[in-house]
């Protein structure tokens, strides 16, 4: 399970599916032991570096 594998051509403008990586971002850190209280700050980080990297990862 990756995000890269989860990503739609318009993830970042559809609520719906920002939703959805947020949920696979949350489990991904509780699957590794991240502490629930940094989460909400970890799960932000993750999401704009993903919107950052997604233009390269060639959405099929």
């Amino acid at each position: 399970m990756s995000l890269r594998e989860n990503v739609t051509v318009d993830w970042a403008h559809r609520d719906s599916a920002r939703a959805r990586m947020r949920v696979l971002v949350k489990h991904i850190l509780r699957k590794y032991g991240y502490p629930p209280d940094l989460q909400d700050t970890a799960v932000q980080t993750v999401l704009q570096q993903a919107e950052a990297l997604s233009a390269g990862w060639g959405v099929a």
